[in-house]
């Protein structure tokens, strides 16, 4: 293999760090003296297509090849530039992958960037015969095998390469073969903790499963959103399942209020004599006691052991999302109603069972209304 030029190489560490721009005009200059250098061509051909010129990769990419026809790393190129940009498609890449793979057998991007133009191609071409859009997961198994095939190719080359374990879910996932997806979803974040699309997919998964509380999936969210703290995916997960949670707080209140009813015998059947009213002072004062537990097992204890993430979105959820406040104020004013009724030494019931009506009705009737608002 010929010894890259001093120059390109301080070009590629430019590159490792991202400096794209100044590799680009360190190339430009290197090539105006030695325009017959492949690898500065194959180089600055990437500078262009990070640095979103797609146009002006290809064209790299064609200098490359017009000096080297066979050369991997110039065939790599032009494919990833004919699919970027203004302009870009995958239906002239599958020729230049199969060559490429031909020329270095041993690696895995070829393979899993031909499996990738293979799938994408074969949809085209069968969707094109069989003048429909709708294909089933039996026939979408059948038309990308070859694909399939490729993938685990690149798979073998590159267990540990995301891109090939994207490219394999892709199929896996049309093909209907959900169990292989979810794997390949796994295998993504064990090499790659902060990948958004699997962390996204698995934590959805995962606070979506049968079982999982309000609670439980707050937390979900929370940890995903420590690792992808830019998805917008999953912050719209966690404000939904925080929610839910504090939804989940007029049940509380509600369970007061119910309380609030029996301690009074506010409704009471015919035959049966109700206590008599007012109730004693220590019955009132014992009323806060199973109203405590209450809120202290169902709701403080519950918040505070939930991750500072979910802690900190419940009170920025309050102040941006107004069907949350509402939530909150009927758990505070179906509370408000419950203590009145019990603590208000009444004489009569006429009034507490207006209270307890006030406290109930419009919190169940909502609670109906907004099951369906999301944030």
């Amino acid at each position: 293999m010929t010894t890259p030029h001093p120059t390109v190489e301080r070009a590629q560490a430019l590159i490792d760090f991202d400096r794209h721009d100044q590799a680009r005009d360190l190339l430009a200059r290197h090539l105006a003296e030695e325009p017959g250098d492949v690898r500065a061509w194959v180089k600055i051909g990437y500078c262009h297509l990070n640095t979103q010129e797609a146009q002006q990769a290809r064209d790299a990419a064609a200098e490359a090849l017009a000096l080297d026809p066979e050369d991997y790393g110039a065939l790599i190129l032009r494919a990833e530039a004919l699919t970027r940009g203004p302009g870009s498609s995958w239906r002239d890449v599958e020729p230049l992958l199969r060559e490429a793979v031909r020329i270095n057998p041993h690696h895995w991007y070829g393979y899993a960037m031909l499996a990738d133009a293979v799938w994408r191609m074969a949809m085209v071409r069968y969707t094109q015969a069989s003048g429909t859009r709708a294909v089933g997961h039996d026939e979408f198994e059948l038309v990308t095998r070859e694909a399939a095939g490729i993938a685990a190719e690149a798979l073998r080359l590159g267990p540990d390469e995301v891109y090939a374990h994207e490219v394999a879910k892709l199929i896996a996932e049309f093909s209907g073969r959900a169990v292989a997806a979810d794997q390949h979803e796994r295998a993504i974040l064990r090499v790659d903790p902060a990948h958004t699309g699997a962390l996204v997919s698995q934590t959805r998964k995962a606070a979506g499963a049968p079982g999982v509380n309000a609670a439980r999936a707050a937390d979900l969210y929370a940890t995903g959103l420590a690792s992808a703290p830019d998805s917008a995916e999953l912050q719209r997960g966690l404000d939904e399942a925080t929610y839910r949670m504090l939804r989940g707080m007029r049940w509380l209140a509600l369970l007061c209020v119910g309380l609030a009813g029996a301690m009074l015998d506010l409704w009471v059947a015919d035959g049966e004599v109700p206590k008599e009213l007012p109730v004693s002072l220590g019955q009132r004062l014992w009323y806060l006691v199973p109203t405590s537990a209450i809120w202290v097992l169902g709701a403080l204890l519950r918040y505070r052991r939930r991750r500072m993430g979910v802690r900190l979105n419940v009170r920025s959820l309050i102040g941006r999302f107004r069907w949350a406040r509402i939530a909150v104020a009927q758990a505070a004013w179906a509370m408000l109603c419950a203590l009145l009724i019990t603590q208000v030494p009444w004489s009569e019931r006429t009034l507490p069972q207006v209270l307890f009506w006030a406290g109930l009705a419009p919190t169940l009737a909502t609670m109906w209304f907004d099951r369906p608002r999301t944030t």
